[in-house]
């Protein structure tokens, strides 16, 4: 791909979505089964550590992405427009995400089908405006950490993480320096523990955290950077056309030896104590790199279906726990509680596939392509 051209297509990660997306959804049904306390396998090491693998491919990817856009931009116009690219963040992610915190907040916990067990409105009932205040500065995680966060919104979390990574990154990559990445860390670090000394000492007390060095650590525990910045690696490598690094991770034996080694880790539970998620993300940032860039890759993702599920994707990801509960609650009100494990495994897996999927592809067409419409005013100078 030349490094001037006018425009970036990557093929597969639609697929790469696609997978990140619906590795969520198996770890979440399970999930809220457990919640409804029904038989389930949660407890199973895989499905409990699908939903935050599938997050982190989620991370991987965006860095991959978002680093390879400013690249390009940087190398085509001689420099990157901070203004346009926020402006396009901002009208992919934040219609969504605003909708589903409203829904979460106002709506949902009124409606009994999309109600879990729970307790969401006696949940609500508690430092409800502290939450929501932050959770309307797009800062999710910090919510979440504060003051926990409405079952079917808690999935936003990691959007806090993605747009904090946002804030950080373009003024990095615009004008790279030891120098510059020192103090815009400095800033967001004194800027993440200000918001946090606020919260906790002059809007209200919460019950999840003892001080403000405790939730800041736990803060930075879940900011995962260094996944994110493994993206943007494989990005730098693609961008600045490492060949000899390239030809060597792109070889095909190489790629069976690296998927091979991943399933094992996977199907066995292998964990790395503090840095698991940073050591899974090595294999994601690898497999994005070969699906995406090298032409003889082993694993093809490019199938109408599975491009437009991932096309979808982010309502998918967005959607997908209030129609879990809101599937739950219909099979046991047409059937009851006398259904085997295995009938209701079979009713639950595919309607709430079916229903996020449906809802999901109605708010792409309906609700978000107009805002991605005018998203692209911004794609140019």
């Amino acid at each position: 791909m030349s490094k001037v051209s006018t425009s970036v297509y990557f093929p597969n990660l639609n697929g790469v979505r696609f997978i990140a997306a619906f590795s969520v959804l198996i770890h979440h049904i399970e999930q809220v089964k457990e919640v409804f306390k029904v038989p389930n396998f949660y407890d199973n090491h895989l499905i409990k550590s699908m939903g935050k693998l599938g997050v982190d491919l989620f991370f991987v990817l965006s860095g991959f992405l978002i680093t390879y856009l400013l690249l390009h931009e940087k190398g085509r116009f001689g420099f990157i427009n901070t203004r346009n690219f926020y402006i396009r963040r901002i009208l992919r992610i934040w219609p969504l995400y605003f909708l589903i915190v409203l829904l979460s907040f106002f709506v949902f916990p009124q409606i009994s089908f999309f109600v879990a067990p729970n307790n969401e409105v006696s949940f609500m009932a508690h430092n409800v405006f502290r939450r929501l205040s932050l959770f309307l500065l797009v800062l999710p995680n910090i919510g979440f950490i504060l003051y926990n966060a409405p079952y079917l919104a808690a999935q936003t979390w990691s959007i806090g993480v993605e747009e904090q990574f946002y804030y950080l990154w373009p003024w990095i990559v615009k004008d790279f320096s030891w120098k510059r990445l020192i103090i815009t860390v400095f800033i967001f670090c004194f800027g993440t523990f200000a918001v946090f000394y606020i919260y906790y000492n002059w809007v209200g007390h919460t019950q999840y955290a003892n001080n403000v060095p405790e939730i800041t650590r736990f803060f930075f525990s879940q900011f995962r950077i260094i996944t994110l910045m493994t993206g943007g690696l494989c990005a730098a490598l693609v961008y600045y056309q490492k060949d000899k690094v390239l030809n060597a991770l792109f070889r095909k034996e190489v790629q069976w030896i690296v998927y091979i080694v991943l399933v094992i880790c996977l199907v066995t539970g292998v964990h790395v104590s503090s840095l698991n998620l940073e050591f899974y993300g090595l294999f994601f940032g690898y497999f994005i790199l070969n699906v995406s860039s090298n032409p003889a890759s082993i694993v093809n993702l490019e199938y109408n279906w599975i491009s437009y599920l991932g096309k979808i994707s982010y309502g998918i990801y967005i959607y997908q726990t209030a129609f879990i509960v809101a599937s739950i609650h219909l099979i046991q009100w047409m059937f009851g509680d006398s259904l085997s494990t295995l009938t209701f495994n079979l009713l639950l897996y595919p309607l709430s596939a079916l229903l996020t999927i449906g809802v999901s592809a109605l708010s792409y067409r309906y609700f978000e392509t107009p805002f991605l419409t005018f998203k692209n005013r911004f794609s140019k100078h």
